[in-house]
Protein backbone atom coordinates (compact mmCIF):
# COMPACT_ATOMS: atom_id res chain seq x y z
CA UNK A 1 0.00 0.00 0.00
CA UNK A 2 1.05 3.50 -0.75
CA UNK A 3 0.46 7.03 -0.90
CA UNK A 4 -0.19 8.23 -4.27
CA UNK A 5 -0.54 11.83 -5.30
CA UNK A 6 -3.54 13.79 -5.40
CA UNK A 7 -3.99 15.50 -8.93
CA UNK A 8 -4.76 19.07 -9.47
CA UNK A 9 -7.24 21.41 -11.34
CA UNK A 10 -6.04 22.29 -14.11
CA UNK A 11 -4.69 18.42 -14.96
CA UNK A 12 -6.15 16.95 -18.47
CA UNK A 13 -7.06 13.82 -16.19
CA UNK A 14 -9.71 15.42 -14.19
CA UNK A 15 -11.30 16.38 -17.04
CA UNK A 16 -12.06 12.98 -18.65
CA UNK A 17 -14.59 10.66 -18.64
CA UNK A 18 -13.30 6.94 -16.83
CA UNK A 19 -14.00 3.71 -18.43
CA UNK A 20 -15.83 0.76 -16.23
CA UNK A 21 -13.94 -1.83 -14.47
CA UNK A 22 -14.54 -4.84 -16.03
CA UNK A 23 -12.82 -7.64 -13.29
CA UNK A 24 -10.59 -6.94 -10.06
CA UNK A 25 -7.18 -7.58 -10.93
CA UNK A 26 -4.54 -7.56 -8.73
CA UNK A 27 -3.30 -4.03 -9.62
CA UNK A 28 -6.97 -3.42 -8.83
CA UNK A 29 -7.17 -4.28 -5.43
CA UNK A 30 -3.92 -2.41 -5.02
CA UNK A 31 -5.19 0.83 -6.26
CA UNK A 32 -8.03 0.50 -4.20
CA UNK A 33 -6.08 -0.21 -0.92
CA UNK A 34 -3.81 2.71 -2.38
CA UNK A 35 -6.67 5.16 -3.05
CA UNK A 36 -8.12 4.65 0.62
CA UNK A 37 -4.55 5.25 2.18
CA UNK A 38 -3.93 8.50 0.29
CA UNK A 39 -7.50 9.39 1.27
CA UNK A 40 -6.94 8.81 4.80
CA UNK A 41 -3.78 10.44 4.68
CA UNK A 42 -4.74 13.77 3.13
CA UNK A 43 -7.73 13.84 5.89
CA UNK A 44 -10.48 13.23 2.93
CA UNK A 45 -13.80 11.62 2.84
CA UNK A 46 -13.85 10.65 -0.84
CA UNK A 47 -11.23 9.94 -3.91
CA UNK A 48 -12.16 8.90 -6.96
CA UNK A 49 -9.40 7.29 -8.98
CA UNK A 50 -8.77 9.99 -11.64
CA UNK A 51 -7.33 12.16 -8.77
CA UNK A 52 -4.92 9.65 -8.49
CA UNK A 53 -4.36 9.81 -12.00
CA UNK A 54 -6.08 6.83 -13.18
CA UNK A 55 -8.92 6.30 -15.85
CA UNK A 56 -11.09 3.92 -13.76
CA UNK A 57 -15.10 4.35 -12.41
CA UNK A 58 -13.41 3.57 -8.99
CA UNK A 59 -14.69 5.94 -5.97
CA UNK A 60 -13.59 5.29 -2.06
CA UNK A 61 -15.79 7.26 0.86
CA UNK A 62 -15.87 7.80 4.47
CA UNK A 63 -17.96 10.07 5.71
CA UNK A 64 -16.99 8.40 9.43
CA UNK A 65 -13.70 7.83 9.35
CA UNK A 66 -14.55 4.25 10.36
CA UNK A 67 -16.38 2.63 7.57
CA UNK A 68 -15.28 3.20 4.30
CA UNK A 69 -17.43 1.82 1.03
CA UNK A 70 -15.55 0.63 -2.16
CA UNK A 71 -18.12 1.73 -5.25
CA UNK A 72 -16.85 0.26 -8.44
CA UNK A 73 -19.09 1.15 -11.37
CA UNK A 74 -20.91 3.47 -9.55
CA UNK A 75 -24.26 4.54 -10.99
CA UNK A 76 -27.05 6.60 -8.95
CA UNK A 77 -30.52 5.06 -9.29
CA UNK A 78 -32.68 7.74 -7.36
CA UNK A 79 -32.04 11.04 -5.87
CA UNK A 80 -34.15 13.37 -4.21
CA UNK A 81 -34.40 16.66 -2.02
CA UNK A 82 -31.80 19.09 -1.77
CA UNK A 83 -28.77 20.33 0.39
CA UNK A 84 -26.80 23.24 0.34
CA UNK A 85 -23.38 23.62 1.90
CA UNK A 86 -19.88 24.17 1.92
CA UNK A 87 -18.01 21.65 -0.22
CA UNK A 88 -14.28 21.29 -0.77
CA UNK A 89 -11.87 18.53 -2.85
CA UNK A 90 -8.36 17.20 -2.18
CA UNK A 91 -7.52 18.17 -6.24
CA UNK A 92 -8.30 21.55 -5.45
CA UNK A 93 -6.40 22.32 -2.29
CA UNK A 94 -7.26 25.17 -0.22
CA UNK A 95 -10.89 26.14 -1.73
CA UNK A 96 -14.44 25.72 -0.79
CA UNK A 97 -17.32 26.84 -2.16
CA UNK A 98 -21.07 26.08 -1.76
CA UNK A 99 -22.87 23.65 -3.81
CA UNK A 100 -26.29 22.48 -4.00
CA UNK A 101 -26.89 18.58 -3.97
CA UNK A 102 -29.75 16.22 -3.62
CA UNK A 103 -30.06 15.10 0.08
CA UNK A 104 -30.60 11.06 -0.59
CA UNK A 105 -29.71 9.51 -3.52
CA UNK A 106 -29.83 5.49 -4.08
CA UNK A 107 -26.61 4.22 -6.03
CA UNK A 108 -25.62 0.55 -7.92
CA UNK A 109 -22.22 -0.36 -7.46
CA UNK A 110 -19.73 -3.14 -7.45
CA UNK A 111 -17.67 -3.88 -4.56
CA UNK A 112 -13.98 -5.04 -4.25
CA UNK A 113 -14.75 -8.24 -5.40
CA UNK A 114 -17.03 -7.34 -8.01
CA UNK A 115 -20.17 -8.14 -5.81
CA UNK A 116 -22.99 -5.70 -7.00
CA UNK A 117 -24.92 -4.12 -4.26
CA UNK A 118 -27.09 -1.28 -3.42
CA UNK A 119 -26.58 1.79 -1.46
CA UNK A 120 -28.60 4.65 -0.09
CA UNK A 121 -27.42 7.68 1.72
CA UNK A 122 -28.45 10.86 3.25
CA UNK A 123 -27.04 14.08 4.21
CA UNK A 124 -23.20 14.07 3.96
CA UNK A 125 -22.48 10.29 2.55
CA UNK A 126 -25.23 11.15 -0.53
CA UNK A 127 -23.53 14.65 -0.95
CA UNK A 128 -20.08 12.56 -1.08
CA UNK A 129 -21.40 10.01 -3.51
CA UNK A 130 -22.45 12.85 -5.79
CA UNK A 131 -19.02 14.58 -5.41
CA UNK A 132 -16.97 11.44 -6.06
CA UNK A 133 -19.22 10.29 -9.19
CA UNK A 134 -18.73 13.79 -10.88
CA UNK A 135 -15.36 13.06 -10.78
CA UNK A 136 -15.65 9.93 -12.66
CA UNK A 137 -17.58 11.99 -15.69
CA UNK A 138 -14.75 14.58 -15.28
CA UNK A 139 -16.13 17.01 -13.71
CA UNK A 140 -15.18 19.13 -10.57
CA UNK A 141 -17.14 20.68 -7.70
CA UNK A 142 -15.91 24.24 -8.89
CA UNK A 143 -18.58 23.83 -12.15
CA UNK A 144 -21.30 24.07 -9.44
CA UNK A 145 -20.16 26.75 -6.94
CA UNK A 146 -23.02 29.09 -5.98
CA UNK A 147 -21.17 32.12 -5.63
CA UNK A 148 -16.96 33.00 -5.57
CA UNK A 149 -14.94 30.13 -4.68
CA UNK A 150 -13.75 30.70 -1.28
CA UNK A 151 -10.36 30.10 0.93
CA UNK A 152 -10.64 27.35 2.77
CA UNK A 153 -9.18 28.94 5.82
CA UNK A 154 -11.49 31.71 5.96
CA UNK A 155 -14.51 29.87 6.14
CA UNK A 156 -15.64 28.81 9.56
CA UNK A 157 -16.31 25.08 10.25
CA UNK A 158 -15.58 24.05 7.04
CA UNK A 159 -14.23 20.43 7.24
Amino acid sequence: MAIRNVREMGEEVLKKTCKEVKEITPRTRELIDDMLDTMYEACGVGLAAPQVGILKRIVVIDVTGEDPYVLVNPRILEQSGEQTGYEACLSVPGKTGIVTRPNYVKVIAHDENMEQFELEATELLARAICHELDHLNGHLYVEKVEGPLMNAEDVEGDE
